[in-house]
């Protein structure tokens, strides 16, 4: 219970998350600098955490700490970086359709590092997924709210599989220390890597922290600061700490439902048939994924019950 409520009120942050950041980019900031604000902001709010409620009991090796940095160097700065890329040219909803695929993306990764099993299901579930994000990169054009469709969805898709492997490699390290100890080295690595990136390009761009703060666009930064980079992952650690990573990537698709109420209510996407067909099949391969992950988690405990009255 505790981990699918976390996962419904942090996907809604995420949800929201698109629209704000269609709203800031690229007129009130850049991506590089996007991701620097968000990235430094959630390493010093995971730091205050840990040191808020330090565990003693835990110990973290010089090794674990080295591969959450190097974690939050890869998949971390490279999801938030290749997102915020994405929305600068495609729209909310294009974007969530991609964020939509991860469940399949993580299986697919699990597959591949042998830690779950191949099922029919979950391929339809994936062959579904692919074709619905096909039907929205060939069908969108370019217009006022997408100036580089193409690019902006490729970007999106690359987004997709960072952030997949992300939850992978985070729900490994969740088993054994707790989410402010993950999280603020693996921010801390984006975090580094960010600041790296916009010094060296000189691509600096953030007329956002010079307005108003008491107007529109210094209040959006402020919710996705607060909101989708630091309140959602701590809730997203909690999910992965009592759910499986395939169940908590199955929450992507509340994302989509959001991100498409709000782009059409704030006029940041066109309405499309195509777009509502491409949604439907990511729904539906999220509902062939999650029967089949229903369906081997019952067949797992069935044996583990059955090897123990073996016993």
């Amino acid at each position: 219970m505790v981990g699918n409520v976390s996962m419904i009120v942090s996907k809604t942050f995420s949800g929201l998350n698109e629209n704000a950041l269609k709203y800031l980019l690229p007129r009130w900031m850049n991506a590089s600098t996007g991701v620097v604000l968000r990235l430094v902001f959630g390493s010093a709010f995971f730091w205050i955490l840990g040191w808020c409620r330090p565990n003693k009991e835990i110990k973290v090796t010089w090794r674990d700490r080295g591969l959450l940095l190097l974690t939050g160097i890869i998949t971390v700065f490279g999801y938030m970086y290749t997102l915020l890329m994405g929305l600068t040219y495609t729209t909310p909803i294009s974007s969530s359709i991609f964020i939509g695929l991860q469940a399949a993306c993580i299986y697919v990764i699990c597959l591949i590092i042998r830690t779950d099993r191949f099922s029919w299901g979950r391929f339809i579930g994936i062959l579904l997924g692919i074709g619905g994000a096909l039907v929205c990169v060939l069908t969108q054009k370019q217009s006022d709210v997408a100036s580089n469709p193409m690019l902006g969805n490729f970007y999106c898709f690359l987004s997709t599989v960072l952030y997949s492997a992300y939850m992978v490699i985070e729900k490994k390290f969740l088993k054994r220390l707790d989410n402010a100890t993950v999280s603020k080295y693996t921010f801390s690595g984006g975090a580094i890597t960010a600041l790296i990136v916009v010094l060296a390009s000189g691509k600096w761009f953030a007329p956002v922290l010079t307005s108003d703060i008491f107007g529109v666009p210094f209040l959006v930064l402020a919710f996705v600061l607060i909101f989708p980079t630091s309140l959602s992952y701590l809730l997203t650690d909690i999910g992965l700490k009592n759910l499986p990573a395939t169940v908590v990537g199955l929450y992507s698709n509340w994302i989509l439902i959001v991100a498409a109420i709000c782009s059409y209510i704030l006029g940041q996407d066109h309405f499309s048939w195509w777009q509502i067909f491409s949604i439907a099949l990511i729904i539906a391969s999220v509902y062939f994924v999650e029967k089949a992950e229903s369906t081997d988690h019952r067949k797992r405990i069935a044996d583990s019950a059955s090897i123990h009255s073996g016993k």
